[in-house]
């Protein structure tokens, strides 16, 4: 045989053995022939779990309850017990109510009051939103403390509500608390209480 047709046949055959070698060693877990030339480079790997897998129901959207007849979420809700038990059910308090907002500020303010003084006398006190001057009108009827009794306007500065005589001499000053005006006459010192009504 000429040489290059033996050399042609020892490539051949060299190339056969090395198909082989290389489909037994390609071959899938399963017996089945990867392809590609990605395959040859990747050895298959089995898939193994990252770890536990717990599992919870989603809750639901925003503004949604999950049951038609199921209770909003983070409602207090009471269980009963089974029939025959002797677990006995607790009540379930209602929520407290959050408490009442208290306006504060000059508009407040505005309205009638009852004062009160120490001696326990008590007169109307009217607190208009109308300006006079830099300050606002006012009014009293039926106070048997003069210096109340002169009251013709007023002013809320710093937290603090004013009454002034006419001149401008400040009658009383009064602070905001609970629902109502709690202050002092300014010449006797004496409390003085201003509730709504």
């Amino acid at each position: 045989m000429p040489r290059q047709v033996l050399s042609s046949l020892a490539v051949l055959a060299l190339a056969a053995g090395l198909g082989a070698c290389s489909s037994s060693r390609l071959d899938g877990p399963r017996g089945r022939a990867l392809a590609g030339p990605q395959a040859a480079l990747e050895p298959a790997v089995p898939a193994v779990p990252s770890g536990a897998v717990t599992a919870s129901p989603l809750a639901p959207p925003p503004g949604a309850t999950a049951a038609p007849d199921a209770p909003p979420l983070g409602a207090d809700v009471a269980v009963a017990a089974p029939p025959g038990s002797n677990i006995i059910a607790e009540p379930v308090a209602p929520p407290v109510p959050p408490p009442p907002v208290v306006a504060t500020g000059r508009s407040a303010v505005v309205g009638s009051w009852t004062a009160r003084d120490a001696a326990g006398a008590s007169c109307k006190v009217s607190l208009s939103s109308a300006p006079a001057l830099d300050l606002y009108k006012a009014s009293a009827a039926g106070c048997a403390n003069k210096d109340l009794a002169k009251v013709t306007a007023w002013d809320y500065r710093d937290g603090e509500v004013y009454l002034y005589q006419a001149g401008g001499t400040v009658a009383a000053r009064l602070r905001q608390g609970g629902g109502q005006l709690d202050g002092a006459l300014t010449k006797s010192g004496a409390s003085l209480a201003l509730v709504r009504g």
